[in-house]
């Protein structure tokens, strides 16, 4: 069994999110999505959430390319978890080309596929904030 890992906030679930999701799954036959906690997302990311931990983890377990959700809870685990999983493929959207390449080393492939250029969360986000009511 080829197991794939990837990691993000998933935050204001689209279809940009699932694209990725898809294609990492294709790359494998068992998807991890290591999901951001809540306090990672504020302390280390400097990030605040519109969903919980636990619903945006609820969220990606109702999808169907994703088999396990576990939660990031820092930069460093992920050389901890491609071990733990046994994982063989670690995948990122290509703005980390490069970041993550260091888990080369750890004998894993590593992958950094291109995101969905017109939808972002960020983007979400801005366009609402943006809105005239």
């Amino acid at each position: 069994m080829k197991r794939v890992i990837t990691y993000g906030t998933f935050d204001l679930l689209h279809y940009g999110h699932i694209n990725l999701l898809r294609r990492a799954r294709a790359l494998g036959d068992y998807l991890i999505v290591a999901l951001s906690t809540d306090e990672f997302n504020r302390v280390q990311k400097n990030k605040v959430c519109y969903f919980s931990y636990e619903e945006r983890r609820m969220l990606l377990e109702s999808i169907r390319y994703v088999d396990l959700v576990i939660p990031e809870e820092n930069w460093d685990q992920k050389r901890t978890d491609v071990h733990l999983y046994q994982v063989d493929t670690f995948v990122m959207g290509d703005d980390w080309t490069g970041k993550f390449d260091f888990l080369k080393e750890e004998g894993v492939e590593v992958v950094y596929l291109p995101r969905t250029p017109e939808i972002s969360t960020t983007q979400i986000k801005n366009d609402l904030n943006n809105r005239e009511m």
